[in-house]
């Protein structure tokens, strides 16, 4: 009986992707500083930025303000999801190009199963090279590509020698690759995992790895302990495949000043209730729960759901149910920062559809007008078209 082929995972992630279609579309944003999120003097922070950028100690995530601060002369751009949308579809197709188990973990990074792909391809650093060439020739973008045993050692593998690098980790150099990295490279570790590290003067994986699985328990609670000694021994799952269907679908907005102006809050979750809506029904989806986010002043948070006796997909529903959901939440007339919508727990309903909307002509009629606008913003992009959102009161 043949040997089992050892599995080999890759994974690709693309080069400070925004910003990169960015360069790659605008010859005057190539060798600059360019941020992509909000403008300056805007709330907001950055989505991603170019690597011309991060000289500066820009990262993704940081305040505009403090972006701005660092580097007045960087090209400030909104993001232009369609287009990275596409550039992401094109990547994607361009990996399906190489193996048949492509498994999308976002719009930027995918992992590939290249077990026994050696036999059309040859080494695994063949395979990464061809990889790349294909995205290249797909999108005229560059990605770094790590190769490993399991998905942990891939993804540090493609953040080793990040822009345009590969990092090929056999199964037999992993203690090599692991041990000189800080224990803040691993999967889920935060500040707060990061002081604990600290303070018991622990400085890379291989004096982690020193410690037994009891006494990290001591110092970090039984799952971040077993996360830690796991990882540190680079174990870690080797399964590549589709990826799992999210449980839940949201959009939010926030403010660039703190709004009070109830018409201003009502037509924001209106438009939020249409992109929930629209996405549910691109995706053949109904959510039986529905949820309001709204933050105040100083990042407050708070949260409120109600469900449906049926599941739906009519933005109508969504606003009704939404809009209840904020009268009652004890903020109406305070500052909000932001305010968002959430729709949850699927369920189809097709049979309970049926029988109780045969005779309703208002229902079905919403429903095709619901599609028809989804066909026009298909067609000629998001906003052509727009559909009020009738008070009427929700299937509960």
């Amino acid at each position: 009986m043949p040997e089992r082929a050892a599995k080999l995972i890759l994974h690709v992630d693309m080069d400070a992707f925004f910003a990169s279609v960015e360069q790659r579309d605008r010859p005057e944003c190539r060798g600059l500083p360019v941020v992509i999120g909000a403008f300056p003097g805007k709330r907001g922070v950055a989505s991603t930025c170019s690597y011309e950028a991060r000289a500066y100690g820009i990262r993704s995530a940081m305040p505009i303000a403090e972006a701005y601060r660092r580097c007045p002369d960087a090209l400030f751009l909104k993001p232009d999801m369609p287009r990275y949308s596409e550039a992401s579809r094109l990547v994607m197709a361009a990996l399906g190009s190489i193996s048949p188990i492509v498994e999308q973990v976002s719009v930027d990074e995918a992992y590939l199963d290249i077990t026994g792909l050696d036999r059309l391809f040859g080494s695994p650093e063949a395979i990464a090279h061809q990889v790349k060439v294909a995205v290249w020739d797909a999108t005229a973008l560059t990605c770094s590509v790590g190769v490993g045993s399991n998905r942990l050692i891939a993804k540090l593998a493609s953040e080793h020698n990040k822009p345009n690098g590969t990092t090929i980790v056999l199964p037999d150099q992993v203690a090599d690759f692991l041990d000189p990295m800080p224990v803040s490279n691993l999967r889920g570790v935060g500040p707060k995992t990061v002081k604990i590290v600290q303070r018991l003067g622990i400085r890379s994986i291989k004096e982690l790895k020193a410690y037994t699985l009891e006494s990290l328990q001591q110092f970090f609670g039984e799952k971040m302990a077993g996360s830690l000694y796991r990882q540190s021994r680079g174990l870690a799952s080797d399964q590549i495949g589709e990826r799992a269907e999210r449980v839940s679908i949201s959009k939010e907005t926030t403010f660039n000043e703190d709004v009070t102006d109830i018409r201003l809050l009502r037509s924001t979750l209106r438009r939020l209730c249409s992109d929930v809506g629209q996405s549910l029904r691109r995706e053949d989806l109904k959510g039986q729960v529905v949820s309001i986010k709204i933050r105040l002043p100083g990042f407050e948070t708070h949260t409120r759901q109600r469900r449906l006796a049926l599941a739906d997909d009519l933005d109508s529903t969504f606003f009704t149910v939404a809009w209840d959901l904020f009268q009652a939440s004890g903020f109406m007339g305070k500052p909000i920062r932001l305010i968002g919508i959430g729709i949850s727990d699927w369920g189809d309903n097709s049979g309970a559809n049926l029988d109780l909307f045969a005779g309703d002509s208002e229902t079905g009629q919403d429903r095709r007008l619901y599609h028809m606008l989804d066909e026009a913003s298909d067609k000629f992009g998001k906003g052509a078209l727009s559909l009020g959102l009738p008070d009427k009161k929700a299937k509960e």
